[in-house]
């Protein structure tokens, strides 16, 4: 069974934010699987199926950003899920928008949600599709991720998107080290 976890804030107030890139990229996996996800378990939204004949779960934490691993962790115990089969999305600000980046483990790199799964798993040896959104700038880095993206870098962040999606597809159906070949 695979664990797909995208990561985002819950509530209106921080849909499409540069922060709910994970949660963006669930949301279009789970549309092209035709998963639901609409279940109210372990701290988060949860939907189930297959893709590419493979038992899949797809979760959106709703901890908040910071607390994503308390969800994460839940599901993995209760489903008995390895750590090798778990794919965590996020956005990244050291990449440039409409730019994805593909690690088979590896630090944070300061992003605080993956920093919690890391710690709540003890392993930094999860898989993860990291989705850019630019620096901020001039911004307040708090501000910035919690923000839209801009009208020029949405088509780029759109595009990000599908590409994540697409990696995780082709994760799913062949193997991780093919879609970081394909995608990165």
């Amino acid at each position: 069974m695979k664990l797909i976890v995208g990561l985002g804030n819950p509530g209106k107030k921080y849909d499409k934010t540069r922060h709910n890139m994970g949660f963006m990229a669930i949301d279009l996996l789970a549309d092209q699987a035709k998963i639901d996800i609409d279940k109210e378990v372990f701290h988060s939204l949860m939907g189930r199926g297959k893709i590419y004949g493979e038992d899949c779960i797809l979760i959106k934490p709703q901890t908040f950003m910071n607390l994503s691993g308390t969800a994460v962790q839940e599901v993995v115990h209760y489903f008995k899920i390895e750590v090798d089969d778990i794919i965590v999305v996020f956005d990244d600000m050291a990449l440039e928008p409409g730019r994805i980046r593909i690690r088979k483990e590896g630090s944070s790199g300061g992003h605080k949600g993956m920093q919690n799964i890391i710690d709540c798993l003890s392993t930094d040896k999860i898989k993860r599709i990291r989705i850019g959104i630019g620096e901020p700038g001039e911004w307040d880095t708090v501000d910035f991720v919690l923000s839209k993206p801009l009208k020029d870098e949405q088509p780029l962040i759109d595009e990000a998107i599908e590409n994540a999606v697409g990696a995780l597809k082709e994760a799913i159906k062949s193997d991780f080290d093919r879609a970081m070949n394909k995608y990165n």
